[in-house]
């Protein structure tokens, strides 16, 4: 080990108290790839397990109570995040929020919505359903949030009616939808559109910067079951807002109408508040800046293997990413087979996203990950890169 790396290795931090404790994910594979799928800890499973019990003892209790229900869950969460409750409402996943927003918003023939090259593939195929796009090339590697702001305004066309951003980046890792940039479009009569599927639980503050919609994932670092995300509208577009299937609830407008799926499986959303409320007791700022400095030190040393490079971060998250040489992962096909070769043969989960002239690779760290699950990547990865 090198000796920036002995430096890096003496600032880990210690082993979370209890965190692998808290899952019941197979002790044989290093799950580095919290981020895509997340993992829902023990004590959410099992409210979950009791809401099902609920439904299963008493079906017409169950579901004639759940809107009310709903709103309560809802109305928890919204302390949590800060956010208004009358403008917020459960939802499946990002990629429905996105066409719910996007549904939602009020185009002329001609008007064109602006996505970036960092958006997530279904999010960007939504907004290219509704209305002509364009695409904002970011280099992977500008320096700062600064950059990344100046060359999405610079990317507006005199057509551009729409923003869709992502918070912070799926694959690339980046916050994109800073504030600032959101104050700057808004000033421009831009409607913007925010994919903050990463959002809650791994950053204090998911809503900053007031967007007219934004949706973002509860299952992913909030701790939530699989399928538990949340739009959020702004006060002014609420009544614009139009579910994707018209249901019992409809004459109650949003956040209800959106929320009401029959006779679905609400008990993951009626969990939802759970996964934050044990965030909450692990100490939220302890879990932050423990998973993003064991996501620092996993970085650190993939960049000790040639030709990895590091891209820009924002201080406090919990991925980290690194560009890989020309000719690696370049396709979609070919990040497939290097992202499932390594599960395979080594028991690794990771993220491997394909990019013209090098794909890279995307690390996440969780409070049941430990400094030697990086350490077996980093000590076996280069030889696939060479291989690549």
């Amino acid at each position: 080990m090198s000796e920036s790396l002995r430096t890096a290795a003496a600032r880990y931090p210690a082993e979370f108290p209890g965190g692998r404790a808290l899952f019941r994910l197979d002790p044989d594979i290093a799950h580095l790839n919290h981020g895509s799928f997340g993992a829902v800890p023990l004590p959410v499973q099992e409210i979950q397990a009791e809401l099902c019990a609920q439904a299963h003892a008493d079906p017409d209790s169950f579901f004639i109570g759940v809107p009310e229900r709903l709103a309560q869950a809802r109305g928890q969460i919204a302390v949590r995040l800060g956010a208004d409750p009358d403008g917020l409402a459960f939802i499946a996943n990002a990629t429905e929020g996105a066409n719910l927003a996007l549904d939602a918003i009020p185009l002329a023939d001609g008007d064109e919505i602006l996505v970036t090259d960092h958006g997530y593939g279904t999010v960007v195929a939504a907004a290219a359903r509704r209305a002509p796009v364009t695409t904002v090339a970011l280099d992977p590697l500008l320096p700062d949030e600064d950059a990344v702001r100046e060359t999405v305004l610079a990317g507006l066309t005199p057509r551009t009616r729409v923003a869709v951003l992502d918070h912070i980046s799926s694959p690339t890792a980046r916050v994109i939808a800073s504030p600032r940039l959101l104050a700057d479009l808004a000033d421009r009569g831009i409607t913007t559109v925010v994919d903050g599927a990463h959002a809650p639980g791994m950053i204090a503050d998911p809503l900053a910067g007031g967007a007219d919609f934004w949706f973002g994932n509860l299952h992913k670092w909030g701790y939530a079951p699989p399928g538990s995300a949340l739009l959020a509208v702004a006060p002014e577009q609420r009544g614009r807002i139009r579910p994707l299937v018209p249901s019992w609830e409809d004459e109650h407008g949003f956040p209800r109408s959106v929320e009401n799926r029959a006779t679905t499986d609400y008990t993951g959303w009626l969990a939802a508040p759970a996964g934050l409320d044990l965030l909450d007791r692990l100490g939220a700022a302890e879990v932050r800046a423990h998973n993003s400095a064991l996501a620092a030190y996993g970085a650190d040393l993939l960049a000790e293997i040639p030709g990895l490079t590091p891209l820009p971060y924002t201080d406090g998250l919990a991925m980290r990413t690194l560009r890989l040489p020309p000719g690696v992962a370049e396709t979609h096909a070919a990040a497939r087979v290097l992202r499932e070769e390594l599960a395979a043969r080594l028991r690794i989960r990771v993220l491997i996203w394909p990019w013209p002239g090098g794909g890279g690779i995307r690390i996440c760290a969780q409070v049941y990950n430990r400094a030697e699950e990086y350490e077996r990547l980093a000590a076996a990865f280069g030889e696939y890169v060479s291989r690549a």
